[in-house]
């Protein structure tokens, strides 16, 4: 059952869309009619595209993925920085600043001076420095914060962005398009449909309907982040459990193995000592007296009697 229902959708007037002399014809297909001279978005299909981007961010932040939130726009700029807040997800809602996605390792160093000014904010060692050094470098920090603040946490690139106004945010969705990230976004009657992975037709001019889909899109990530983060805090901890056994099982064998050892040295020791005592005793003893051998009596050979001759 779809969290945000036709009732909602009508409240917060999703179905509003721009002058007919603005629209754009591949939004064609998404909208129902016209009135007073203003196109008017089909809710029965924004419904289950709605939810079909919901059900995609919950697959995202619930795999441990991140979403980045974009809406610069001042309709969507307060939502936008406290849903993504709210979920843990990075946001860009005050300028997108060029090369955020298809320079992302010039932009991660820069992120990285953002946390070593902080640092060094936090620590009180800015006031130490003189005072031009110092005044230039509150100005690097504040101009840092201001562009980059809401990505500071953002290691690497998202899974996922979701746009709010796809023509204010128009380099956005070209660098998530051409680095295959899929984008969720808010299409109005007078944008381009194409390059959305999960277009949700909607009137992005109006600050509760861009405040319900943010908040649709950002509930679903939180629920599934917290989720993920409370099951992956569990997994953690049972391999620590896991790995403290091991350990102590490992010592207890290696206590085991190093007493064994001991005691074979010990008995070899004690062996060699007693050996070793036995061994000036015996070369003290007098000899024992071999005893004589019965001597065997010599018989005179008989000599054979001759024959004497007359001579």
């Amino acid at each position: 059952m779809s969290e945000t229902g036709l009732k909602e959708l009508l409240q917060a007037g999703v179905h509003f869309g721009h002058q007919t002399r603005r629209w754009n014809p591949r939004m064609r297909r998404y909208i129902h009619g016209e009135r007073d001279g203003i196109h008017i978005i089909d809710l029965l299909q924004t419904e289950p595209l709605l939810e079909r981007a919901r059900e995609f961010s919950i697959e995202v932040a619930g795999k441990g993925g991140s979403i980045l939130f974009v809406g610069t726009k001042k309709q969507a700029r307060d939502s936008v920085k406290s849903w993504a807040e709210r979920s843990g997800m990075p946001y860009v809602n005050q300028r997108w600043l060029g090369g955020l996605l298809t320079n992302f390792q010039t932009m991660s160093d820069r992120i990285d001076r953002l946390h070593e000014l902080t640092q060094l904010k936090q620590d009180g060692r800015l006031e130490l420095l003189p005072t031009k050094e110092r005044m230039g470098m509150e100005s690097e920090l504040e101009k840092l914060e201001y562009n980059l603040g809401g990505v500071r946490d953002m290691k690497r690139l998202p899974q996922a962005v979701v746009i709010i106004d796809l023509k204010t945010e128009a380099i956005a969705v070209a660098e998530a398009s051409r680095l295959g990230i899929p984008i969720i976004g808010l299409v109005d009657s007078n944008v381009d449909p194409i390059p959305v992975t999960y277009p949700i037709p909607g009137n992005d001019d109006s600050m509760r309907s861009c405040e319900l889909v943010i908040s649709t899109i950002g509930q679903a990530a939180e629920n599934a982040a917290t989720t993920y983060r409370e099951a992956e805090a569990k997994r953690r901890a049972e391999e620590e459990e896991r790995r403290r056994r091991e350990d102590e099982e490992r010592q207890r064998r290696e206590a085991e193995e190093r007493a064994r050892k001991e005691a074979e040295e010990a008995a070899a020791a004690a062996a060699k000592a007693q050996q070793q005592a036995e061994a000036p005793a015996q070369e003290q003893a007098p000899p024992q007296a071999q005893p004589q051998r019965p001597q065997t009596p010599q018989h005179p050979q008989a000599v054979p009697e001759t024959t004497q001759e007359g001579n």
